[in-house]
């Protein structure tokens, strides 16, 4: 289903715009930008999605520098195959996320836990300030925690680590 927008400043009579019209590229190589059709060209561009991980290609807003509203495509397939990829890693590093493979240490000092752990990454140490605010269940074995700078971390399946890892998760959750 395409969507139909107005580019700003304009009537639904005057001008009016699909995903198909929706030109996206990196200018610097990690700026997103955007081109609508009739050649209206944002400084500055933001993607975002509205459940990356339930849906990571549906439900897409684009925003200007103001935060304000651009466009919204239902599917990422809407969008041309060369704006599709500019859309695609632009979600990517947004949404960046470290599966968790091993957990070698975990400790929780007054509310705070402090994480070692190996990665599809490699090893990482985070901090997190509240599990209950920063830990998402996602399914009885699906984990998601976001630490205090806003990096998320991904346990696939907790019943799948080893052990060692599952013995440290069960001393804080």
């Amino acid at each position: 289903m395409n969507e139909t927008w107005m580019t700003p400043g304009t009537s639904m009579e005057s001008t009016s715009i699909t995903p198909a019209d929706i030109r996206l590229w990196f200018e610097p190589s990690h700026t997103l930008r955007s081109e609508i059709k009739g050649g209206w060209c944002p400084l500055k561009t933001q993607l975002f999605v509205s459940s990356p991980l339930s849906y990571p290609e549906k439900f897409l807003t684009l925003l200007d520098g103001k935060s304000e509203e651009i466009a919204f495509v239902s599917h990422i397939s809407e969008l041309s195959a060369e704006s599709r990829a500019v859309a695609e890693e632009a979600i990517r590093q947004r949404y960046l996320t470290s599966r968790v493979t091993i957990i070698t240490d975990l400790r929780n000092d007054f509310g705070i836990t402090y994480w070692h752990v190996e990665t599809d990454r490699g090893q990482r140490d985070f901090v997190v300030q509240s599990l209950s605010e920063s830990c998402v269940w996602l399914s009885d074995a699906h984990i998601l925690i976001v630490d205090a700078d806003g990096c998320r971390f991904e346990i696939m399946d907790r019943h799948a680590l080893d052990a060692q890892s599952r013995a440290l998760l069960d001393t804080v959750l």
